[in-house]
């Protein structure tokens, strides 16, 4: 919101939330309804092409979105080097209201302005007076608005909503109150109207000329430099005709520079161009690279998940993981895209962090966790890991941590495979197990005298067993198979601490991948289950208590964190990347992988020690 909210801040339909959208459904409705209920000569095409011009738009800006996350999460041609928060997401969630304004004005237009209706396909002098009726009018108007706009009055009541944005994504372009979208869409309907009043019209026009106003959008709000210079060495004249997005970026940071809306000419007529606009075009356009001290492998982990990245939708990825209905509706983008990852997918980048002088990139293998069961794809996902750590050495990274990708003994030997075929490797390798044994141990409550230790058994597991029973603490285990294989490597002095036994009357359980909702439903009202596993166990029981998955919540200035990693919620992060991390900080120089533990009180007190802190205080 603006600092002080002025008369007509809010949309409409605001208190809708979702359901927003069915303001359109009469007008769609209508549109199809005249269309196919009418002879072929008399069928309005124009009108029946505003609804999917819409979803163009949508998706138009999607691709935008999507585009400037990966530019900015690994380009070195980045303009504006900060982070964006979750605050920035939630302001800019709303985004489409603009779309969504501009599709109801467009069918009042149709329907109630002369000469809107039956358009048609193409008109050259339509399209030429939309072009020149931009350039003149339209520009001029924009520049004048928007300077006054800045008059502090205007300023504090509406346009520093927009200005709430130092660094800009492309949506950040059309997050505006509502009486001032109004005025923009009054705006950009001057060369559409006039061409329509003057029977001059069509659709190629109408739809083009929205089409342009996005892309310039989103380009000037993107965040890093694409444009090449030798676009302005063919045509020196562009550099007044066409901003570029480090030209736009300076009024955002200088606020009083750079006003004009596309066309830089009309701050070089009223000066008020910044002076620094060529030197930043120049540096954002040469770039520099930044030196990665951290990479975090992970990978999707459902077919939906892809919508959950960063990458992603935006609102969508700023919460935590769960499964919504209409993403269903997007089947065919979500099976096209797990093909594609299948056949033609390499490693991608998916986010970047800043913890003080430290830089960290999330880079994700394009690979679903139903494919990790396949045992025919185990060499591919092998060798898309390998490439990974190799492509992290070469570029001088310290410690890349496996997260997700630790899969056990079946996948890589707990990473130990990838060691033992490169055994010069400087990069330190980690899986994140101590961090994760430090983290269940301290969940559970003290004077705590049986745990339930229920699931799969791994690394983790059985380092978690050992040390409780080092503590006194008595670890039942159901399973005959998991409690010999367990005895098996447990030292004999702790063997009194090992139980077998067929009751869940335990009401603190310990649990890995395979808990079933059968053993759920037969634990104790009140129980807590507290996963040690990467995945989290489906919840059953509305009467007990589930824990996350092993992490902790980040420091107040870890930066550019706006995305939920999967289930976890805001500004929390898993043991795989706490510990790599971590273990960059304090510039441990060994790996965590194979049967290797580390200290787990050390790297405990360590995370504290650089701001870290668990979720559960029991």
């Amino acid at each position: 919101m603006a600092s002080k909210p002025g008369l007509f801040t809010e949309f409409p339909w605001q208190k809708l939330g979702s359901f927003k959208y069915v303001i359109l459904a009469p007008w769609v409705a209508h549109s199809v309804y005249s269309f196919v209920s009418v002879g072929e000569g008399e069928r309005d095409l124009s009108n029946l092409l505003i609804f999917p011009l819409m979803l163009s738009r949508w998706a138009h800006n999607q691709i935008w979105i999507s585009l400037s996350r990966f530019q900015t999460g690994r380009s070195k041609h980045k303009i504006v080097h900060k982070g964006i928060e979750f605050e920035q997401v939630d302001r800019e969630a709303n985004w489409d209201d603009q779309i969504l304004l501009s599709g109801v004005f467009m069918y009042l237009a149709s329907k109630y302005f002369p000469g809107s209706d039956h358009l048609p396909f193409w008109r050259t002098d339509g399209i030429i007076m939309v072009i020149l009726l931009h350039m003149g009018p339209v520009e001029f108007l924009y520049y004048w608005f928007h300077r006054a706009l800045h008059h502090h009055y205007l300023y504090t009541r509406y346009h520093s909503h927009h200005h709430s944005s130092i660094v800009t994504e492309p949506i950040t372009s059309v997050v505006h109150p509502f009486v001032e979208i109004v005025v923009y869409f009054i705006l950009f309907a001057i060369p559409v109207l006039s061409a329509t009043l003057a029977g001059a019209n069509s659709i190629v026009a109408t739809v083009g000329y929205y089409t342009f106003v996005d892309f310039m959008n989103n380009l000037g709000h993107c965040n890093f430099e694409i444009v090449p210079k030798s676009l302005f060495h063919i045509f020196p004249p562009l550099k007044y005709i066409a901003y570029t997005p480090s030209y736009h970026s300076l009024h955002h940071t200088q606020f009083r520079t750079n006003y004009a809306l596309f066309m830089p000419v009309y701050d070089y007529i009223y000066g008020t161009v910044d002076e620094s606009s060529d030197d930043l075009y120049e540096i954002s356009l040469k770039g520099k690279e930044e030196k990665i001290h951290v990479v975090h492998l992970t990978h999707p982990t459902t077919l939906q998940s892809i919508y959950h990245l960063r990458l992603g939708f935006a609102s969508v990825a700023s919460q935590p993981y769960a499964s919504k209905w209409y993403l269903w509706l997007m089947w065919p983008v979500t099976w096209g895209s797990m093909l594609l990852t299948w056949i033609f997918g390499a490693t991608f980048t998916v986010e970047k962090n800043t913890l003080n002088n430290l830089k960290m990139q999330t880079w994700a293998i394009p690979r679903y966790s139903f494919q990790y069961s396949l045992s025919w794809q185990r060499a591919t996902i092998n060798s898309l890991i390998e490439k990974a750590i190799l492509e992290a050495e070469e570029s001088g990274v310290k410690v890349i941590s496996l997260g997700l990708l630790n899969q056990g003994e079946e996948l890589n030997k707990n990473g130990e495979l990838y060691i033992q075929k490169h055994p010069k490797l400087k990069i330190r390798i980690l899986d994140g197990s101590t961090l994760a044994v430090a983290i269940v141990l301290h969940s559970i409550a003290n004077g705590t005298k049986q745990v339930l230790l229920r699931g799969n058994l791994s690394k983790t597991g059985f380092a978690i067993a050992l040390a409780l029973c080092h503590k006194g603490i008595q670890v039942k285990l159901a399973c005959r198979g998991e409690f010999e294989k367990l005895k098996l490597h447990f030292p004999a002095k702790f063997g009194s601490y090992l139980v077998f036994s067929d009751s869940l009357n335990v009401e603190a359980w310990l649990v890995g991948d395979g808990l079933t909702e059968e053993e759920q439903r037969k634990a104790l009202k009140g129980t807590r289950f507290i996963p040690f596993s990467q995945f989290p166990p489906k919840k059953v029981r509305k009467d007990c208590i589930y824990y996350n998955t092993p992490a902790m919540k980040v420091p107040k200035h870890l930066e550019n964190m706006h995305a939920c990693e999967n289930w976890l919620p805001r500004r929390v992060m898993s043991t795989g990347r706490v510990a790599g991390i971590v273990h960059a900080l304090e510039g441990w120089d060994t790996h965590e992988c194979g049967d290797k533990m580390l200290d787990i009180e050390k790297v405990w007190k360590a995370a504290l020690n650089h701001g870290f802190l668990p979720l559960f205080q029991p």
